[in-house]
């Protein structure tokens, strides 16, 4: 059963893992104790744990059935993949996103489209697996979909996560690149939302007059919808970050449309509200 419902669309989150990530302090330039001080009656103790004072970060995919595919959109980190830079990452030898797929009742092979919103280990880990000493496509029968800018600025750093979950899908065939305003159909469409890595796209998806997003990394926590121009280390341009990031609330805010996060708390899904001159995030119920 789907988790939520958008006109014929169904949408279910597929979460690999729930773990304590970094302090805000770390994660986010520019954060300060004032700001913790100032909201921590919101933050604690479903966005930071008490005990570490890390953030408490989900990492998932939504699969998105239509009346015509059913597609994945990102694909967390993945088993064997080597990134010493996030050590719980490195080289994980858990397939419990392999089996949360399977208990919803969706095979590998029954993937029409993986579509991923930037390349970053934690949103394509799953493009690939391990299979007799070299990584091959996880979905066998998916069309891969990356933006063209995504995939060129990936390709040119030539690094691991590239080696590892985008080349072997291209070798293998089965990858498209796209303009970032690229539609499938008249449910799902892209559009670009740069700032994070150069080619990065939220996932629009349109059903009888109902709407929703997939924003992928354009935000990593609900504190953003307040402090928009927080934005972690991690985004290669931190000005446009913000600047998509504001616009993004702003044509959001107030709209019977619903945003599907990547690392916000669980259940992870809501909507924008406007709060003054900020916004804040209103989560659904499954």
């Amino acid at each position: 059963m789907a988790d939520w419902q958008l006109g014929e669309i169904e949408i279910t989150s597929v979460l690999e893992q729930v773990a304590e990530f970094m302090t805000l302090e770390e994660f986010f330039n520019g954060f300060t104790p004032e700001i913790f001080e100032m909201n921590k009656d919101w933050l604690l103790p479903d966005v930071v744990s008490p005990a570490s004072g890390k953030m408490i970060l989900p990492i998932q995919s939504y699969l998105v059935r239509t009346p015509h595919h059913t597609i994945l959109i990102d694909t967390c980190v993945g088993c064997n993949k080597k990134f010493k830079w996030v050590p719980e990452w490195n080289d994980r030898r858990d397939d419990t996103y392999l089996r949360n797929l399977k208990a919803i009742g969706v095979n590998p092979a029954e993937i029409d489209y993986v579509l991923c919103t930037h390349l970053h280990v934690d949103h394509c880990g799953w493009n690939t697996r391990l299979e007799d000493g070299r990584f091959v496509p996880t979905f066998p029968n998916a069309k891969y979909i990356f933006s063209e800018p995504e995939f060129q600025a990936a390709a040119e750093t030539n690094s691991i996560v590239f080696r590892e979950s985008v080349l072997p899908v291209m070798e293998a065939k089965q990858m498209e690149l796209v303009a970032m305003d690229f539609a499938l159909d008249d449910n799902i469409f892209l559009t670009p939302t740069p700032g994070h890595t150069a080619g990065h796209v939220a996932v629009e998806l349109a059903s009888n007059g109902l709407l929703g997003t997939m924003s992928g990394d354009l935000m990593h926590s609900p504190l953003q919808c307040l402090y928009t121009s927080l934005c972690p280390s991690v985004d290669l341009d931190p000005e446009m970050a913000s600047v998509t990031r504001q616009k993004f609330l702003e044509d959001h805010a107030d709209r019977d449309k619903i945003v599907m996060t990547a690392h916000f708390p669980l259940p992870s899904v809501g909507r924008v509200i406007s709060a003054g001159d900020a916004f804040r995030f209103e989560y659904l119920k499954k």
